[in-house]
């Protein structure tokens, strides 16, 4: 299995044909982001059976030149957001990682981490805007995949939208981390010294699988 038979599966649904019907309007009338382009661009770095840590987002950032494809990432040269700022510091005090000058997360894309918005599209500055149109069905049926698979996983949850996705995982097989969301909002709550780089890592090593250097390139 990889992601473009599941992919291509979903594009068969209902669903799916009412959804691609919405963002082909959306396009063809607006400003969206990621560029048309970006859309699946974190199914483009490792395939199914490689990925070793999937991190759940919520929706791609809405302002212009942000959003690259990835969850929480976004376009070099392009002002960190503060998310991303305290995910940086959480990962330089659980393994030691340099504080970046950039926000492009590929460098963990590359090694297995899937960084997964469970809405893929968005309208230029309107957060939420493409919620409930059918991406959570697709993302949803994405994770089920995931889960499904033998090859054990970890799932890093941050926010109440992520972890409602934890239902979904077969904890027997697969480890979950997660905490409150990385926003300056509520990071102070749970999130800074939750150590999900290091716990994801020992979970790896204690599968036989080699863990994710954190340290962006």
């Amino acid at each position: 299995m990889n992601f473009k038979e599941i992919i291509n599966e979903e594009r068969c649904q209902p669903y799916y044909k009412q959804l691609e019907e919405f963002v082909n309007n959306e396009y063809a009338h607006k400003v969206i982001f990621p560029p048309r382009k970006r859309v699946f661009h974190c199914f483009n770095f490792k395939d199914y059976e490689d990925i070793k840590v999937v991190i759940i987002g919520q929706d791609p950032y809405h302002e212009v030149n942000q959003a690259n494809g990835l969850a929480f990432s976004v376009v070099k040269g392009v002002r960190i957001p503060p998310s991303l700022v305290n995910i940086y510091k959480e990962a330089h005090d659980d393994v030691g990682i340099d504080i970046p000058n950039h926000g492009d997360l590929s460098s963990w894309a590359d090694q297995g981490v899937l960084l997964l918005n469970t809405v893929l599209t968005v309208e230029e500055s309107k957060a939420n805007s493409h919620k409930g149109k059918g991406w959570e069905v697709f993302t949803d049926h994405i994770i089920q995949k995931m889960n499904e698979r033998e090859k054990p996983l970890v799932f890093i949850l941050w926010g109440r939208q992520a972890i409602d996705k934890a239902s979904m995982i077969d904890i027997s097989k697969h480890f979950i981390v997660k905490s409150v969301h990385p926003s300056p909002l509520s990071a102070h709550r749970g999130f800074f010294g939750s150590h999900p780089f290091s716990k994801a890592n020992q979970f790896l090593m204690s599968k036989g699988i080699e863990p994710i250097d954190w340290r962006i390139k």
